[in-house]
């Protein structure tokens, strides 16, 4: 039951995100995206650039600071690499971002989070 509950909390976190990203511009133009080295969450496309996005939910907005880490990032831009040829026509750029959601705050957007 409780990881059916954490499924639920995760779309919905990832449709608030999306949500907050089109009113910031941003064309949401995939969603959980999953491939053998990891998952996206979102990949959105703005100015050419294409963002491969991780979305973290958590209860409590101190604990936003811990709620990403290497690991994480480097399964999401793993699974980037994967499939950035399917979204990346044009020459566009290529990101890693965060979105990171807690009740009662506004979504902190992380650009560009990861640098191997």
């Amino acid at each position: 039951m409780k990881r059916q509950a954490a499924e639920a909390r995760g779309r919905t976190a990832e449709n608030e995100a999306a949500a907050w990203l089109e009113e910031q511009g941003w064309e949401i133009v995939a969603r959980r995206v999953k491939v053998k080295a990891g998952e996206i969450d979102l990949i959105g496309k703005r100015d050419g650039l294409i963002a491969f996005i991780e979305v973290k939910w958590r209860a409590r907005p101190v604990d936003l600071d811990f709620a990403i880490d290497e690991y994480r990032l480097r399964r999401v831009a793993a699974a980037a690499e994967a499939v950035a040829h399917e979204y990346a026509e044009n020459g566009e750029d290529l990101r890693v971002d965060v979105i990171l959601l807690a009740p009662g705050t506004p979504p902190r957007h992380i650009e560009n989070a990861w640098m191997p």
